[in-house]
């Protein structure tokens, strides 16, 4: 015990906390001032007789009082050192292991659809892909289809197969803009990145290559520790890029759009230091190598830096002479003194404060009481914790805060609360994932598996069908045909009826059950509650559509709605 301590190398004596050495000052006053009572108080003993002083005055010498002076003078110089933190021996700080997230940016452009790569672009890119999760990368990845605007379409997920049903039915069609604008793909993939510490991973698959891109590159990749894989998908020699409709080529001004590889702008990308171009294979090997490499730099041991905490703090030993000092307190008026200083010494913080509060109350005692009071926004802002800082910025209805907040907290409340937030947020297949997390932590949070299965269950039958308009039924057994309203509609009554009229849509539905039919929602009811005993099976789908990319549209409509993106002005539409 005592090794840790001594001996003392007076060379690497210092102070953690130097500026509360500043509190001598006013200590020094107190002294001087204590000192000038007591000879203020002789002068009037020259005024009474000697022998009726003892009467007068009252007991105490002068001598025990400069004494009692002195000693509560080097109580709180001692104090004061110890508040101050001296140090002469540096202490370990244990790194700290974070785990390095990949990002994979996934054009979705009308270009990523030529076919100079068969069957095109875009699904080549979706079979590496596959290919990739397939080779277990290990870390959390992140799925994000970019186009005129760019859009989380996976959050950060270990578990690859949400990443691999979404990625079936990506089409140019799901985007809300048309376009390629790879500055909101990095905007978006820092922003995913910027939850962990830990040094970040991104994956891009595009086919179109400017010279301006290698500045972007290099600013992404310059002041933080990250690195771009990039898989290009085009050809030198190139090919014709397909119009909207899927018949003929796209023209512009007359001609035909043409897409290839810019050699020359990518081989300049391949010059930075902390990006790897990849050479497009026909087997699985170059994505196995990324996956390699991703697993091998998984783990990142953060090392704590050479701050002025990491030496030992031998303030508290100072504290012992403190103690035994003030124990000769307990004499008349000593202890009121001496409560006066301690309450100066603690107005001295080292954080900043500067409230009158934060002499007594902690931020999540302060942040509580603005929540009592309804006042969420400055209730996070008092927060310290972020699971109560996240839950004071959604009841402020600040999602996007209250997720960046729930991301950092690790627990199974944490994991459950981010899915609250996500489906609050609109991001329904985020949201379930969370709930899938945090049932998966903690098995016995029914809640979480209730609202995982719930979710589950409106994606499906979101991608597999829309709610038809209708009325609920109040007969059971066969409905009767409705007599036609106009005499072309052939589709209903007892009129026979041709191939092309049989496959207009009904104008009723047989109803032979207590289930109603509804319209179809844009998105999932605001009552939603996890957990609740809500009978959903009273509501009847329509199956129309097959393809589940329509949740995804659906999705993007509403971030674009919600936080007012548009293309840039200048961005080419294809």
């Amino acid at each position: 015990m005592l090794h840790d301590v001594f001996p003392i190398s007076w060379s690497d004596f210092h102070f953690i906390r130097p500026q509360f050495l500043w509190a001598l000052v006013p200590v020094a006053l107190v002294f001087l001032m204590g000192i000038l009572s007591i000879r203020e108080d002789v002068k009037w003993k020259k005024i009474i007789a000697p022998h009726l002083r003892p009467y007068v005055i009252g007991k105490g010498r002068t001598g025990i009082k400069v004494t009692m002076q002195v000693v509560q003078f080097l109580a709180f110089c001692i104090g004061v050192v110890a508040l101050a933190g001296p140090t002469w021996k540096k202490v370990e700080l244990p790194g700290k292991t974070l785990e390095s997230p990949l990002v994979i940016l996934l054009d979705l452009s009308q270009s990523m659809m030529a076919s100079d790569m068969q069957p095109n672009r875009l699904e080549r890119a979706k079979f590496k892909i596959q290919d990739l999760l397939k080779a277990d990368p290990g870390a959390r990845v992140a799925l994000v289809g970019f186009a005129g605007t760019a859009h989380t379409i996976v959050p950060l997920s270990d578990d690859y197969r949400i990443i691999n049903t979404h990625i079936e039915n990506l089409s140019p069609k799901v985007m809300p803009f048309r376009g390629s604008d790879l500055r909101k793909a990095f905007a978006l993939a820092d922003t995913l990145l910027s939850v962990t510490e830990a040094p970040g991973r991104v994956l891009l698959f595009t086919d179109e290559f400017e010279d301006a891109d290698f500045n972007l590159l290099q600013a992404f990749t310059r002041d933080k520790n990250r690195t771009i894989d990039v898989m290009p998908m085009s050809t030198a020699m190139g090919s014709e890029v397909p119009a909207y409709s899927g018949r003929g080529s796209l023209m512009d001004e007359g001609k035909a759009v043409y897409s290839s590889l810019n050699a020359d702008a990518l081989s300049k990308i391949n010059s930075l230091e902390q990006v790897t171009v990849h050479q497009l294979t026909l087997d699985q090997s170059d994505v196995e190598l990324i996956a390699k490499t991703t697993r091998e730099n998984l783990e990142f041991t953060e090392k704590p830096e050479k701050k002025e905490d990491d030496w030992r703090d031998f303030g508290v030993l100072f504290l012992i002479p403190v103690v035994a000092i003030v124990l000769l307190w307990f004499r008349k008026g000593w202890v009121l003194y001496t409560t006066l200083g301690v309450l100066f010494l603690s107005s001295c913080q080292s954080d900043g404060s500067k409230t009158f509060e934060d002499l007594w109350f902690t931020p999540d005692y302060q942040g509580q009481r603005l929540s009592d009071q309804g006042d969420y926004t400055a209730a996070a802002d008092a927060y310290q914790d972020p699971l109560r800082k996240g839950v004071a910025y959604f009841k402020a209805a600040d999602y996007d805060d209250a997720i960046l907040e729930f991301s950092k907290d690790t627990t199974s409340l944490g994991a459950y609360n981010l899915g609250l937030a996500y489906y609050k947020n609109g991001d329904y297949a985020s949201a379930m994932l969370a709930f899938g997390q945090a049932a998966e932590m903690d098995p016995t949070m029914q809640a979480a598996q209730d609202g995982y299965s719930k979710l589950e269950r409106v994606l499906q039958e979101t991608s597999q069908a829309s709610l038809a308009e209708a009325q609920e039924s109040k007969e059971k057994g066969k409905a009767k045909n409705e007599e036609n309203k106009s005499m072309e509609d052939l589709s209903g009554g007892g009129q026979e009826a041709t191939k092309k009229d049989m496959e207009k849509e009904r104008l009723e539905e047989t109803v032979n059950t207590d289930i109603r039919k509804g319209k179809e929602m844009d998105e999932v009811p605001d009552d939603f509650e996890s957990g609740s005993e809500q009978n959903n099976q009273k509501v009847l789908m329509r199956k129309i559509d097959d393809d589940p990319a329509r949740f995804l549209m659906k999705k993007f409509e509403f971030e674009v709605k919600r936080k007012n993106l548009k293309p840039n002005a200048n961005e080419k539409p294809w």
